[in-house]
């Protein structure tokens, strides 16, 4: 039985939910999001979508808490948002920004050149005597942790040192070196 799947999404205040065949399309004050959904009937009442399931097939049972956890993300990324940040550590590395391009140089013997979606805004940060951290925002969640994990997949963290691109509070298991 899905717990998740059981509970309703409310709907908050300013945002439009427009129910279709087999999708559905939540706006907000942030932007628009859209999802189609299969196996499961969604319906919306009294400020709440509920998220309903035909029969107790497991393939079925699966997209129920799928599909409501998917929902639940659209409304808080249209009214809130979603923040992912990014810290560079290592002597020499560097990120800066213009408008959608981020340039970030990790140690290779050349930049590394990314031109990001127009839905994720980025922001660069350097302060003397820290890390520079890139700040990627959007309204949509899996957009902006895609393109997170992306920019990670560039130099991850390693364990010796613990140099690399890692997310902002995320904690590297280090090793110890080799001993004489």
């Amino acid at each position: 039985m899905s717990r998740i799947g059981n509970s309703p999404v409310k709907i908050p205040e300013g945002v439009e939910v427009k129910l279709e065949d087999n999708s559905i399309s939540i706006k907000g004050k942030l932007g628009e999001l859209s999802q189609k959904f299969e196996d499961v009937k969604i319906k919306q009442e009294d400020g709440e979508i509920i998220v309903e399931r035909p029969n107790d097939n497991k393939n079925i049972k699966s997209k129920h808490g799928l599909y409501r956890s998917l929902i639940n993300n659209m409304i808080t990324g249209v009214t809130e948002g979603y923040t992912k940040e990014l810290e560079l550590v290592g002597v020499g590395y560097r990120a800066t920004n213009q408008g959608q391009k981020l340039d970030i140089a990790i140690g290779f013997s050349h930049n590394i050149v990314l031109q990001l979606a127009p839905e994720v805004k980025v922001e660069t940060v350097s302060e003397k005597g820290k890390n520079p951290v890139i700040k990627l925002t959007s309204h949509d969640k899996q957009l902006v942790s895609q393109v997170a994990a992306k920019i990670r997949s560039y130099r991850k963290p390693e364990p010796y040192k613990g140099k690399g691109i890692k997310y902002v509070g995320e904690y590297i298991r280090r090793k110890a070196g080799k001993s004489a």
